[in-house]
């Protein structure tokens, strides 16, 4: 599988996901017009890495690093469908850590990441902050 790169614009984040080195990193702004059609080529990129590592287990864990300064509702559902992949692997024996990052006077962005992280059993979700903003 090839690695799937989204640059950041305006209105939607950076996305990466390198499967051969099992990391995805998606962070800025996510309020596009369309976050299906946005969301959508991330979420089959995601499927088809799963749907490998399900049958061949990495021999490290899949590190996901979120970095999100904004999202409207549609990208916050966006998130919810890739983090109930993320769990879903997870439950399959796949390692799976998720890293929430957000800057120290966010207290938005801490919340939305508590919320979040409620929905992780099987996959490890860690509150990570900062004191720098994402540029």
């Amino acid at each position: 599988m090839d690695t799937l790169y989204l640059p950041q614009t305006q209105r939607s984040p950076l996305v990466e996901l390198d499967a051969a080195n099992h990391r995805l990193r998606i962070e800025g702004e996510s309020y596009p017009e369309d976050a299906a059609a946005f969301f959508g080529p991330v979420m089959r990129a995601l499927d088809e890495y799963l749907d490998a590592v399900r049958e061949r287990p990495p021999a490290r864990e899949l590190i996901v690093d979120l970095r999100m300064l904004y999202f409207n509702s549609s990208s916050a559902k966006a998130l919810m469908n890739l983090f109930q992949r993320l769990e879903s692997t997870a439950r399959d024996g796949v390692e799976i850590q998720v890293n929430w990052h957000y800057d120290a006077d966010d207290e938005t962005m801490m919340e939305f990441g508590e919320d979040f992280s409620e929905d992780f059993a099987a996959a490890r979700f860690s509150l990570c902050v900062s004191d720098s903003h994402v540029t």
